[in-house]
């Protein structure tokens, strides 16, 4: 805010000072006669000073001057009564009514017209203000000099009212209503001009605030009303409570009293009262918010089943939180008094919390959840695809059978105390384990005998089982194989040599990509699994003038990197020259392979396929990992490289497809220019690439 500060000087003294020292600055001259004789006639020199408050003591300076028989001041203002009236020095008094202009000095030898025009200083000034404490919207008289020339009142801070909001204006006083968003300190006026004249008052003026009395009732329950008691409460606008719940309606408001319905979110704090100044006024106490009290029954329980809860201030409960961080439903809350939550079926047994709306928490204690009880199981001998039943209490809460092997029964009929279930393909001799909705397990202490005359496989020959390529399998009692179904549930076809100890199969072409088993079928009806082997491999390049990148340039050639790969062409892992390797950990969006300035195959998409070399040697170390390819600008979802959880690896390179038909935000011909590459899209956390390998990005024609 700028200010200016003009001060005033004793303009008789200063007049005479510079009239001895012969500088004429401070007079507005009229021409002078310069002849050395100048006789009895009137000689007018000067007047002066200029600019002159009204009020203030005019000089006229000159020869004979005691002849001088008026003077008429701008607006015809004639003035014959003279303070001082010599030969040298005739002093007027300039009236109050006095405007701009010439002056005219009368003689008798005629009329002598100044120059210049007389011009004035007005200087505004705050002398008082009344009263000396006051309310938004009361009346303030401010006391002074020249306030009819103010343009606005200046409140703390930079609050304004203008002239055309004054009550009344004169010379000496100035009304106006004090503005709802005054704050106490100095007042100020101001001319109101570009560069304005701003006088600030000596004194402060107190601008009255609200004030608390009484908050009641504390603790005060969430949805119900609280009374706010004081002194000039109608100035409140805002009424501010713990969590930051900013009201501006209330159910009540006058001077003395606000009633206001407290938010179900509202936490324990200070009650801040704001006005429209924005001046906050903050109680000295604090409300608490009502907690509520809770009995629980029954302590026992299963998961699923429903407690009910009594106490008080039930109805303010938001969330029922059992063992294990699993909430409940709450399906009956219609009373203050008592509910119904129903267990989560992930629920354990350990403390059981209410929390409210304002994250209020009581805990109404611990809470035993039950466990099934595995008491035997018949046949104890059984073959695969064969049912057992198993005897027991609280059976209902089993979601699972497992074998050993680590392999899931089917449940058929069940009860409380009853299960039938399907011994499964690839079932071991051992225990069965019971695993519940809660993921508790209950362990048989008899074993189950699971006969079955079925071949041993030790080993696979190969690495891998490549899709159209020999796999070797070594075992024994091979002989007894019937029929191989690979993953993906596809027979295979064609075999090479056949011996007890080693089968020679062609891995179909279509089989399930990824880890899997091979399902063994034997000629007595037995039914097996193989061991876990990696089923892909590489595609041999179908058009070279379809290749997007080999990689065997240095990567200078294919524009940024991102910070995460780099070219390499370690013979352990080279399929073909070079190929990009992951060199770190990206979280979120980021480029991995990027390139805008060469041209591209363009391709159409309803008759080519998308191919790309991979080697995941080690886990992604995240779930659901997501990459992106982008094809001239246009980018589809490529998940994960193929793997379908985001902890899989492969045994070595293999091709992965995508049908670029499939993928509906793709042009029907892809463009060969714009920005082209492969970039991380969304995971579960960090995504390792360090184990990443690529190579022979293509189209390939179907």
């Amino acid at each position: 805010m700028q200010s200016k500060f003009i001060k005033y000087f004793n303009y008789t003294l200063l007049f005479t000072v510079l009239f001895i020292a012969g500088a004429s600055v401070l007079f507005t001259s009229c021409e002078k006669d310069e002849e050395e004789g100048y006789g009895s006639e009137v000689l007018f020199e000067s007047y002066g000073p200029m600019p002159i408050a009204r009020g203030a003591v005019l000089n006229f300076i000159g020869r004979n001057m005691d002849q001088v028989t008026a003077i008429v001041l701008p607006g015809n203002i004639e003035i014959t009564e003279f303070g001082t009236k010599t030969s040298e020095l005739v002093t007027i008094t300039v009236p109050q009514n006095s405007v701009e202009g010439y002056v005219v000095v009368k003689t008798p030898q005629g009329d002598i017209t100044t120059k210049s025009p007389m011009s004035f200083s007005e200087p505004i000034s705050i002398a008082n203000f009344t009263p000396a404490t006051v309310k938004a919207g009361m009346e303030l008289t401010i006391t002074g000099d020249y306030l009819n020339l103010v343009k606005e009142v200046i409140f703390t801070d930079r609050i304004t009212v203008g002239d055309s909001s004054f009550i009344s204006q004169s010379r000496a006083q100035l009304k106006l209503i004090v503005p709802a968003e005054a704050q106490t300190g100095k007042i100020a006026v101001s001319n109101g001009e570009e560069d304005p004249i701003i006088i600030f008052s000596e004194a402060t003026l107190a601008v009255t605030l609200p004030a608390f009395t009484t908050i009641a009732p504390n603790p005060v329950k969430a949805g119900k009303q609280l009374t706010i008691t004081g002194t000039d409460l109608d100035l409140v606008k805002t009424v501010v409570l713990g969590g930051d719940k900013q009201l501006t309606t209330f159910a009540s408001h006058s001077e003395t009293e606000i009633v206001i319905d407290v938010p179900d979110d509202t936490k324990d704090g200070t009650v801040t009262l704001i006005p429209a100044s924005e001046v906050n006024v903050v109680s000295a106490e604090e409300v608490v918010m009502v907690l509520p009290t809770v009995s629980v029954a029954p302590t026992t329980v299963k998961n699923g089943a429903e407690i009910t809860v009594t106490g008080t201030d039930l109805d303010i409960i938001d969330k029922v939180v059992f063992g294990g961080d699993t909430e409940g439903v709450i399906v009956s809350s219609d009373s203050t008094t008592q509910i119904v939550v129903t267990v989560p079926d992930d629920a354990i047994s350990g403390e059981i919390k209410f929390l409210t709306k304002a994250d209020k928490e009581v805990s109404g204690g611990s809470l035993i959840l039950v466990d099934p009880v595995f008491t035997s199981f018949g046949p104890e001998t059984a073959k695969a695809n064969t049912d057992i039943v198993i005897e027991g209490t609280d059976l209902d809460l089993v979601v699972s059978v497992i074998f050993t092997g680590g392999i899931e029964g089917t449940i058929g009929d069940r009860s409380e105390t009853q299960l039938t279930v399907t011994v499964p393909i690839g079932a071991k001799n051992g225990t069965i384990t019971l695993v519940t909705k809660n993921g508790t397990e209950i362990v048989s202490t008899n074993e189950i005998t699971v006969p079955a005359n079925l071949p041993e496989i030790t080993s696979f020959s190969e690495a891998s089982g490549k899709p159209g390529a020999i796999l070797t399998i070594n075992g024994t009692n091979l002989l007894l194989i019937k029929e191989l179904v690979f993953p993906g549930d596809i027979s295979a076809t064609a075999y090479g040599q056949k011996t007890n100890e080693v089968v020679e199969v062609y891995v179909p072409a279509d089989v399930a990509m990824g880890y899997g088993k091979i399902k063994i079928l034997t000629y007595e009806g037995e039914e097996g699994l193989s061991p876990e082997l990696f089923f892909g491999g590489t595609d041999p390049i179908a058009d070279p003038a379809l290749m997007i990148s080999d990689f065997d340039d240095d990567f200078s050639e294919y524009g940024y990197w991102g910070g995460l790969a780099e070219s390499a062409d370690d013979p352990a892992y080279a399929l073909s020259g070079r190929y990009m390797h992951g060199t770190g950990t990206v979280s979120g969006w980021q480029w991995i392979w990027a390139n805008n300035w060469v041209a591209f195959p363009g391709v159409t998409t309803a008759d080519h396929v998308l191919k790309m070399d991979v080697w995941v040697e080690k886990p992604f170390g995240t779930t659901n990992a997501h990459f992106q390819f982008v094809l001239g600008g246009n980018r589809i979802d490529i998940g994960a490289f193929g793997m379908t959880e985001a902890d899989q690896t492969t045994a070595g390179w293999i091709t992965i497809t995508y049908d670029l038909s499939t993928f509906s935000e793709l042009p029907a011909t892809l463009p060969t220019g714009g920005d082209w590459g492969i970039n991380s899209w969304y995971a579960d956390g960090d995504i390792d690439f360090t184990g990443f390998y690529l190579d022979n990005i293509r189209f390939e024609k179907k």
